[in-house]
């Protein structure tokens, strides 16, 4: 693909969208499950992680070692996924305020590959986003269950990008956009551009501490937001 200038690579959960807990629920069931007990959550958040760290560190509090856990994570999978299609159809998901403008308008640009970066499996990932019939927008993506330390998903989402177009991006040609402090800091080993939001958990002054190149409160200013991802210096 000749004239590709930039990888956008964007989180789900609290950036693009909010499915009320209907994902978590179904991997806490499939966890209780999987390993036939009850898996307390009090005080735990799963923002900015991966499925797969998720799992680790849940069943970490029964006494499950992660090196027993591996092994089950296709099983973990496949009964998440069972219950997550019909949970999510139960639900009505929000879509951000200008989410669907902004990807539209990316879309629009041949110069633009957007893609995922996502702690969520990639099954349920494309769930959500056919859920809201945004699904048509991303090319690509790094998901959850291709690695348990989010900070490897940029280098995933690189090489695919790599294999789909030949452009090998770098630097500020890469474009990392989320609502949590991990979305910020994954990609800073590769020195991309980093876009915050303060749709999640976090506040704009709280993903500000971290020094993302830009931050907003939604990205429903799209012409703003569309000049951020497209500039290579910080606000």
């Amino acid at each position: 693909m000749p004239g590709m200038g930039k990888l956008v690579l964007f989180d789900i959960d609290g950036t693009i969208l909010n499915v009320h807990g209907a994902g978590s629920r179904s991997l806490l069931a499939a966890l209780e499950e999987v390993f036939s007990q009850t898996i307390p959550v009090d005080g735990y958040s799963m923002s900015g992680k991966t499925d797969t760290q998720i799992v680790i560190e849940l069943v970490a509090r029964v006494g499950v070692p992660a090196a027993e856990a591996l092994p089950l994570l296709p099983e973990i999978w496949r009964r998440y996924i069972e219950r997550f299609g019909p949970a999510l159809a139960a639900v009505e998901p929000h879509v951000y305020s200008g989410i669907p403008e902004l990807l539209g308008a990316l879309s629009q640009r041949p110069e633009v590959l957007v893609g995922l970066l996502t702690g969520n499996v990639e099954a349920a990932a494309w769930l959500k986003l056919r859920r809201v019939d945004l699904i048509d927008h991303f090319q690509l993506g790094a998901f959850g269950d291709e690695s348990p330390e989010r900070c490897l998903l940029p280098d995933i989402a690189l090489k695919a990008a790599h294999e789909k177009t030949g452009k090998a991006f770098s630097g500020k040609d890469i474009v990392i956009i989320g609502d949590t402090p991990n979305d910020i800091l994954c990609g800073r080993h590769l020195g991309v551009h980093s876009i915050a939001v303060a749709t999640g958990r976090f506040s704009q002054t709280d993903l500000a501490a971290h020094d993302p190149d830009h931050t907003f409160a939604d990205l429903s200013a799209t012409n703003q937001v569309l000049e951020a991802v497209l500039s290579s210096s910080p606000a």
